[in-house]
């Protein structure tokens, strides 16, 4: 008898940025750009193996290392929180973002690996809630203070 499955499928985010390919992976590789859209305080070495690391609000900290990193086509880092006790300690789980171009824009594809299955249903507000300050900050707008996702 094989155990139950404590992990949850794939988390997969979409969005159709109006920016080309290079604009929008800039906001993934460098630290500056990133806490545009999201964070309060990073540190993002793009590198395979570099480290990536941010204070996402209010102390609360991803970490994790770069995976791979395909210029203007594809990213991908572990992930994982700092917080004693979290059931995603940094590294734990995997995020993948492929960036496909169309026209003058780019389709994003985000997927969320190795989460637990009492945090993919957070997760999943927390990527949509930043994935739409991107669109907002890649196409040239301002997505304004960062409340917080709504649970």
């Amino acid at each position: 008898m094989t155990e139950p499955s404590t992990q949850a499928p794939e988390l997969v985010v979409e969005r159709r940025i109006n920016a080309l390919p290079p604009t929008v992976f800039s906001f993934f590789t460098d630290a500056d750009r990133w806490l545009l859209w999201q964070g309060e305080e990073a540190e993002i070495d793009p590198r395979p193996g570099g480290v990536f690391r941010m204070n996402v609000r209010e102390g609360n900290v991803a970490s994790g290392r770069f995976v791979a990193v395909e210029p203007y086509h594809r990213i991908a880092f572990t992930w994982g929180w700092e917080t004693p006790g979290n059931p995603v300690p940094p590294g734990s789980s995997t995020v993948d973002i492929t960036l496909r171009p169309d026209g003058a824009a780019t389709v994003l594809t985000l997927t969320h690996r190795g989460l637990p299955l009492e945090l993919f249903q957070s997760h999943g507000i927390g990527w949509n809630h930043y994935l739409d300050r991107l669109v907002v900050r890649a196409e040239g707008g301002d997505p304004g203070p960062d409340e917080g996702a709504e649970e």
